[in-house]
């Protein structure tokens, strides 16, 4: 894997937890879809809901939540559905109305109801919007005429266009309140007992199948030509007569399904053409019966044609779009905005899927015990996140001892062990310089060259360039850090500085370098330290589970080995 830069902890969190929405999303959407069971869509949301929820009890980052949101939808291209653009959409909103819920109100129980409400509303909101795309304004003019028609015969003295949508808010909005009471409950109770972690880790039983992307010819001049064609197509359509956009469109999803055949098998399928049915039937009766003489029988039959042709259009080309933006163009694209993390995270997360699936139990289980489902998905996600977090910073390796216990000698066989197993080694060795057995300086030597350059000499003077009684030669500074460069490091290397201490420790010294190798995932750095400065570098350059060896109790063969 090859990451330009360091992903931040928010980042990290949310490539975790997106991938295991999206774990939800392909495979338990797709579980769902088979069983035919209804408002799916609402228990994939519910599923969102509850991880975002219960992990903001363990994870506070502002930005977590849309930022997981946009890896679970990216990561939705890799479900088998043809249908991708639509559930990408829904997943991005819910992800953003929670996040702004929870940033105006906070993480509380005001916050997560009314994220959880809005988040769930959407699905309403969203559902009512495709059609109104797929069919146009026609579908509200036959919904509402069908709704007036009904509130006649039955002889009710209220508007029944407006019931039925808001019983079915009523009930959305109700059952967002209730995945957030069992969210926050989660929150509150993160903890497995080991029989719960037993008996929920069992195998996958989930048949888990991908869409192949790699191999697909993607191209930006189509990914153009589609979105004019399918702008253009929904123009004809409401514009012009019929004998010309019924031959430009036929050829257009024509051309579509050559090279996008994903994109025809929402229209190969039966719900498609009993809803054809439907909607044209719809169309024919409300035009003819309902309006009386202003209109006949073949021109609701007409519309009715029109409007499922619009609905062809748009079913088939958000599986082209959906298609073509997975371009690797684009997603090098993102690497140049604010979005510059994203494709390192979306990375990880599409790394982490494989991890997820394993850890998830069978379906049977995932319906019998969802608390301790999501409670065990949470502490896997954790446990991923340390993970990742750790592999993030590189290995570094501290020889420790007082002075004179032998830590250069210790650093010099270690040297001669690496490089005979042709490992690339830089850096430097920090020699004493005696007079009368007295240190009057130190010099360094650089490995590769073996050349010695002067460093610290007791001059006795104190000025801002000493540190103690030693004068900094600052010559050899600058000749340091161009040692340690990491400028043009292409492979693993191994990087070397003897004598880290009070200097480093004052920002001064090999400091700067320091910093630079621990952003360097190709770095593996290796410092001797004084026994009693360890803590203190340790905490000045906040490093995360160092290996610590005392010279004089380890052997450098073994040290070698961890490194190979």
């Amino acid at each position: 894997m090859k990451r330009a830069s360091k992903l931040s902890d928010v980042w990290l969190k949310a490539a975790v937890l997106g991938a295991n929405w999206a774990a939800s999303e392909i495979i338990l959407g797709s579980f769902l879809h088979n069983l035919h069971i209804p408002f799916k869509g609402n228990i994939l949301t519910g599923i969102g809901l509850l991880l975002m929820i219960a992990a903001s009890y363990i994870w506070k980052d502002k930005g977590l939540f849309w930022r997981t949101g946009v890896i679970c939808a990216l990561m939705k291209t890799m479900s088998p559905s043809s249908v991708i653009f639509g559930p990408m959409v829904a997943i991005l909103m819910e992800a953003i109305l929670f996040e702004l819920s929870v940033r105006f109100l906070g993480r509380n129980i005001l916050g997560y109801f009314l994220g959880a409400s809005l988040a769930m509303a959407w699905v309403l909101f969203q559902k009512i919007i495709n059609y109104i795309l797929f069919y146009g304004f026609n579908v509200v003019d036959i919904y509402a005429e069908l709704m007036r028609f009904v509130d006649t015969q039955l002889s009710l003295n209220f508007n029944m266009v407006w019931m039925p949508i808001f019983i079915l808010l009523g009930l959305y909005v109700a059952f967002g309140l209730f995945i957030a009471l069992i969210g926050i409950r989660i929150g509150k109770n993160l903890t497995l007992k080991n029989s719960d972690f037993n008996n929920l880790t069992s195998k996958n039983l989930f048949n888990y199948n991908t869409i192949g992307h790699s191999e697909f010819n993607y191209s930006i001049p189509w990914l153009i030509f589609s979105v004019f064609g399918f702008v253009l197509s929904l123009f004809l359509i409401a514009r012009t007569p019929a004998y010309i956009w019924v031959p430009l469109i036929i050829l257009l999803i024509t051309t579509w399904a050559i090279r996008y055949k994903r994109g025809l098998r929402h229209l190969l399928k039966p719900k498609f053409w009993i809803l054809f049915l439907i909607i044209t039937m719809a169309s024919s009766f409300v035009i003819t019966y309902l309006n009386g003489d202003k209109a006949t029988w073949f021109d609701g039959v007409y519309i009715g044609i029109q409007m499922n042709f619009r609905a062809a259009v748009v079913i088939v080309g958000f599986a082209v779009l959906g298609t073509e933006l997975y371009n690797p163009k684009i997603r090098t694209f993102f690497s140049q905005t604010a979005f510059k993390q994203l494709p390192d995270a979306l990375e990880l997360s599409l790394e982490s899927l494989p991890f997820i699936i394993s850890n998830l139990p069978n379906a049977k289980t995932f319906i019998k015990k969802p608390v301790l489902v999501i409670k065990l998905i949470i502490y896997h996600a954790e446990h991923r996140f340390i993970e990742l977090k750790n592999r993030q910073t590189p290995l570094c390796i501290l020889i420790t001892g007082g002075i004179a216990s032998g830590k250069t000698t210790f650093l010099k066989e270690l040297v001669v062990r690496l490089k005979s197993s042709n490992i690339n080694v830089r850096g430097f060795y920090s020699p004493r310089v005696l007079q009368n057995l007295k240190t009057v300086g130190y010099d360094i030597v650089s490995i590769e060259t073996d050349k010695s350059y002067h460093f610290l000499k007791d001059t006795g003077l104190i000025n801002e360039n000493s540190i103690g009684r030693f004068q900094i030669n600052n010559e050899t500074l600058r000749i340091g850090h161009e040692i340690l460069s990491t400028e043009n490091v292409k492979t693993k290397e191994i990087f070397v500085i003897d004598e880290v201490g009070f200097l480093e420790i004052k920002n001064k010294g090999w400091a700067s370098s320091i910093n630079k190798l621990l952003t360097n995932e190709k770095a593996i750095i290796v410092l001797t330290v004084r026994d009693d400065f360890v803590d203190r570098v340790i905490e000045k350059f906040q490093l995360r589970n160092p290996k610590i060896f005392l010279a004089a109790e380890t052997n450098a063969k073994d040290i070698a080995s961890l490194i190979i």
